[in-house]
């Protein structure tokens, strides 16, 4: 089934007084349920990509589907309904709020979708059981990437966005990382969609899509997606 349809996308932005294409009328699929990575260098238009997924930004021309509907005509209401509901981010510097304990930052996601599920058990599942009352700045890198997984997962959303997530990390742990990213997508069967410019993370993936100067280079299927710990890093 596909979770993700683009066609012929293409997104302008105006910069002084010309106008820079940060897609050029890309088409290419997103099967749900799946692991796909949106690779490429910076300025490729991976996160232009990410923020029209994520219905954060709206596209210039052609149609996005996300499971059948077509968002690219959702009114700025919609989109906000879009974004709590059925859209997890995972960032690369996880965007926690230092006021809040590693628990509720992640029971705050609670309030915004009836279909939530715990947020203790997310955090069990990370292996943060044990830091429930700590803040943010008592927690390591891995451990706050863990964290907001956690939370990203807590809202039981169908598509889970993952912004370069082991970008902010060193090896070992990135690799922790991944590892449980894609081990609680599978538990979760969720949809996951991460933008890297990391080659190796490219090799887990069900699918990978190339992206350069906003143009798709090609698209690989995984027939045999590697497991984190085959990954030479």
């Amino acid at each position: 089934m596909k979770a993700l349809s683009f066609n012929n996308v293409s997104k302008e932005y105006s910069v002084g007084h010309g106008v820079v294409r940060a897609l050029d009328g890309i088409s290419f699929d997103i099967e749900s349920e799946k692991v796909t990575v949106i690779l490429g260098p910076s300025g490729s238009g991976k996160s232009t990509m990410l923020n029209l997924i994520g219905g954060m930004d709206k596209l210039t021309s052609g149609q996005l589907m996300v499971f059948g509907e077509n968002i690219s005509q959702y009114s700025e209401r919609e989109l906000t309904k879009y974004r709590r509901n059925r859209i997890g981010f995972v960032f690369q510097f996880y965007n926690l709020i230092p006021s809040l304990n590693a628990y509720e930052n992640v029971a705050i996601v609670q309030k915004m979708n009836g279909n939530s599920f715990c947020a203790k058990e997310m955090i069990r599942n990370v292996g943060l059981e044990n830091r429930l009352k700590h803040f943010p700045s008592e927690l390591s890198g891995g451990e706050l990437q863990r964290l907001s997984i956690a939370r990203a997962l807590c809202k039981n959303p169908d598509i889970l966005l993952c912004d370069e997530p082991t970008g902010a990390l060193d090896s070992e742990t990135g690799r922790m990382v991944l590892e449980l990213l894609t081990d609680m997508a599978k538990k979760y069967k969720k949809t996951v969609v991460i933008v890297t410019h990391n080659a190796s993370i490219a090799l887990c993936a069900d699918t990978v899509v190339h992206l350069k100067d906003g143009h798709i280079e090609e698209v690989v299927k995984n027939e045999k997606p590697l497991s984190v710990d085959e990954v030479d890093w």
